[in-house]
């Protein structure tokens, strides 16, 4: 089975870099850095307001 040397990713990165550029690939970083930072606060504040929903479910119910 063939596998991918770390001499291969290096040929690979250099091609990306000199394609792209590295203020390119310093942005793209810096969005998917704070996609994932968003997502994780939306996780958080889900699971915050989860037991308050139901809360109010409850205490309508009765």
């Amino acid at each position: 089975m063939m596998g991918i040397s770390i001499w291969q990713l290096l040929i690979i990165l250099l091609i990306v870099v000199m394609l792209f550029g590295t203020k390119r690939l310093r942005g793209l970083g810096n969005d998917v850095g704070s996609a994932i930072s968003g997502f994780r606060k939306a996780v958080h504040e889900g699971e915050n307001t989860a037991p308050a929903v139901e809360n109010e479910k409850l205490k309508s119910q009765q």
